[in-house]
C-alpha cells in the first residue's frame, strides 16, 4: 500500500478472450492485460491464443500470463508464446516454483481471517508485487469481495488489490487501501470472458478518479 497521495494507481484487466475486448480495454486506459491459462476456468485461452492477443498490445500495456500449479512445461508454453509476460501465480506454487523461471512473477494471496499477509509476502521476495483476492472455494475470487481491513498497513511488497471490483467500488478501494495497482474480471462482464467496453472505460475513470481525490485530500492537509 502505498503512503504516497500523489501515486498513480496502476490497472489490470484480467480474463480477455477477444481482439475487441483487448482492444477496447487498452482504450479504457488498462496498465496490463491479464490471459488465464488454467484449463478449469471459463475464461481459460490457449498459450497460441494468448499469443494471438497479446500481440495487439502497444508497448508499455503489459501482457500478464496467469497459472493454477501448472506444470513447467505449460508454463513454458506460455512463455514461448508470450515471450515478455509477466506471470501471475495463483495456486499453491512455492516460492521455488515461482522463481524457477527467472522471471519477474506476481504472487496471488487468498485473504481470509487468520491468514497472516505479511509472512505470505515476506515468503515471497522475489515477487513483483502480491495480488490479494477472496478466499472462495477453488481458485479465483469469484467476484466475491473480501474485508479490506485485514490488509496490514504496510507490506514489504507493492500490493494490487483484487476480488469483487467494479466501476461502483473500486473507488472506494483505492481510497482506503491505496494500492499499488487494482485488477478486475468478472466486474467488467456481459458474460464470463466477455468483457463490456463501457464498464472497461468506467471502471478506469472511477480509478483516476479516485487518484485525483487522495491527491486533493493530501494538498488540502498539508496546506492546513
Amino acid at each position: 500500500m502505498s503512503p504516497d497521495a500523489s501515486h498513480r494507481t496502476r490497472i489490470k484487466i484480467c480474463g480477455l478472450t477477444r481482439e475487441a475486448d483487448v482492444d477496447a480495454a487498452v482504450q479504457a486506459g488498462a496498465d496490463a492485460i491479464g490471459f488465464v491459462l488454467y484449463e478449469k476456468s471459463p475464461r481459460a485461452v490457449t498459450a497460441q491464443r494468448a499469443g494471438e492477443l497479446a500481440r495487439r498490445l502497444p508497448p508499455f500495456v503489459t501482457p500478464v500470463l496467469l497459472f493454477v500449479n501448472a506444470t513447467d512445461a505449460q508454463v513454458q508454453a506460455g512463455l514461448d508464446a508470450v515471450p515478455h509476460a509477466l506471470l501471475q501465480f495463483h495456486g499453491d506454487e512455492t516460492p521455488e516454483a515461482c522463481q524457477r523461471f527467472a522471471r519477474p512473477f506476481l504472487r496471488a494471496a487468498r485473504m481470509a481471517p487468520g491468514f497472516d499477509l505479511l509472512d505470505f509476502a515476506l515468503s515471497h521476495p522475489s515477487a513483483q508485487a502480491v495480488l490479494v483476492d477472496a478466499h472462495v472455494d477453488g481458485y479465483g475470487g469469484g467476484g466475491q469481495v473480501f474485508d479490506w481491513s485485514l490488509l496490514p498497513r504496510q507490506l514489504p511488497r507493492p500490493l494490487i488489490l483484487s476480488g469483487g471490483l467494479h466501476p461502483g467500488n473500486v473507488a472506494e478501494g483505492v481510497v482506503q487501501v491505496r494500492p499499488f495497482a487494482v485488477d478486475v474480471s468478472s466486474g467488467v462482464e456481459e458474460g464470463k470472458g466477455l468483457k463490456n467496453a463501457a464498464l472497461m472505460h468506467q471502471f478506469c475513470q472511477a480509478v483516476r478518479e479516485a487518484d485525483q481525490r487522495c491527491a486533493r485530500g493530501a494538498e488540502a492537509l498539508s496546506a492546513a
